[in-house]
């Protein structure tokens, strides 16, 4: 990733300021919002790359040619839209009936009530995606969801994650990674088009936060990725990292715990199977030894009704983004639901191939992907994948689009 033009008096960049660590940590704490700072130098990278344009780790040997970049653009920092500030975008679908993208925001209701907005992109080619508008998406009872400032008793404060048209009903689902300082778990939710609130589905036990933090999820670790099966009648929900007992976070040394990627029946509301994903260990080194890197899932995708495309989504310090396709097929792991606590000998996380490396694509800049789907068909009738980064609300960081055409292995 390249960095940004030097500036000698930038209290970021300059080498006055003390440690460039430090002085990003200063500066980003400043303006960024707390759920965010657990990224805080996700945006950095441009800043403190000094010069490792694109800088990636070898990657396994993806299938060749299964991704080829068509187009790339972008939405400028702090875009608005109807009033709103456009940015966190954090999810996308595709509505092949309307011909429109929703794209979900991870605001935590700090700039605007939490919202999903409505976006034309019928050239990819030729210009980038066109707003149409924003719908605010309520709370039980009706009216918006409150933010931190104003939490209301026994209601969480949701962080969206990922967002998936039902076609057969013409809803929304949507995931939110929790309240966890609040005790309350990462969570499931359906909508009506107009934003209306419908019902939260209950999730298995094992995702209560646990006050000793002995157990269960871990704050912002959560639902990232959410994916529904052609038939639309099996939502897959996707941990971003290991629940405590199940293992640590990935290192730039060894990969992380298993992930829980959990199958929930729509008709019933009910969770029926439960499979193990293991991520990465951290592909890149921070240019600061010591200094913070992470990486975990960010988004699932199903390609039909038993496989599935994972993103893997790292950063390091200085060192930039890494952006990683696999595909899985979930039929070829073992059923964990019932299993309290993941440990090697007691279940078999699915096995995965490397689709691509993004850092092979073409893109102008990797950034922090985290929305993921099919778009309408090309045409020569092969599918379209479509990609949005989320840029934390970080002038550092781009809300990037990104169109590939995805050719299936033979």
């Amino acid at each position: 990733m390249a960095r940004t033009t030097a500036d000698v008096n930038n209290p970021i960049t300059s080498p006055r300021a003390g440690t460039r660590l430090q002085a990003v940590r200063d500066a980003l704490n400043s303006y960024l919002p707390q759920p965010k700072r657990r990224r805080v130098l996700a945006g950095a990278a441009g800043l403190l790359a000094l010069g490792l344009a694109g800088c990636q780790s070898a990657a396994p040997n993806p299938d060749p040619g299964r991704l080829r970049r068509i187009a790339e653009a972008r939405w400028a920092h702090r875009f608005d839209i109807e009033g709103t500030v456009a940015g966190g975008l954090s999810g996308i679908d595709y509505d092949p009936i309307r011909g429109e993208y929703l794209l979900i925001s991870d605001d935590r209701s700090d700039l605007a009530p939490v919202r999903y907005y409505i976006a034309r992109w019928p050239q990819p080619q030729a210009a980038r995606p066109e707003p149409l508008g924003v719908v605010q998406l309520q709370r039980p009872g009706g009216g918006p969801w409150p933010n931190r400032r104003r939490a209301v008793e026994g209601l969480p404060v949701p962080d969206p994650e990922a967002l998936r048209l039902r076609p057969a009903t013409n809803t929304l689902l949507w995931t939110s990674e929790g309240d966890i300082a609040r005790g309350f778990g990462p969570a499931l939710y359906e909508s009506a088009r107009d934003g209306r609130f419908l019902r939260e589905f209950s999730l298995p036990a094992m995702f209560r936060p646990d006050p000793a933090q002995r157990r269960g999820p871990r704050d912002n670790l959560t639902l990232e990725g959410l994916a529904l099966t052609p038939d639309g009648r099996f939502a897959w929900l996707g941990m971003e990292n290991a629940l405590i007992q199940d293992g640590p976070e990935p290192t730039t040394g060894a990969p992380g715990g298993p992930c829980r990627f959990t199958r929930i029946d729509l008709e019933t509301g009910q969770a029926d199977r439960q499979i193990a994903y293991v991520p990465d260990a951290i592909p890149l080194r921070p240019l600061i030894p010591g200094s913070y890197a992470d990486n975990g899932v960010s988004e699932i995708l199903m390609l039909d009704a038993d496989r599935m495309l994972v993103l893997e989504r790292a950063y390091a310090t200085g060192a930039g983004n890494s952006l990683r396709l696999y595909e899985i097929d979930t039929r070829a792991a073992s059923d964990v639901l019932a299993i309290d606590a993941l440990a090697p000998g007691n279940h078999r996380p699915a096995a995965k191939t490397l689709v691509a490396d993004f850092a092979a694509l073409g893109l102008s800049r990797l950034d922090n992907t985290e929305g993921m789907c099919w778009g309408p068909p090309l045409p020569d009738g092969k599918r379209m994948l479509v990609v949005v980064s989320d840029d934390n609300f970080n002038p550092l960081q781009i809300t990037q689009f990104a169109a590939f055409e995805y050719a299936d292995r033979p």
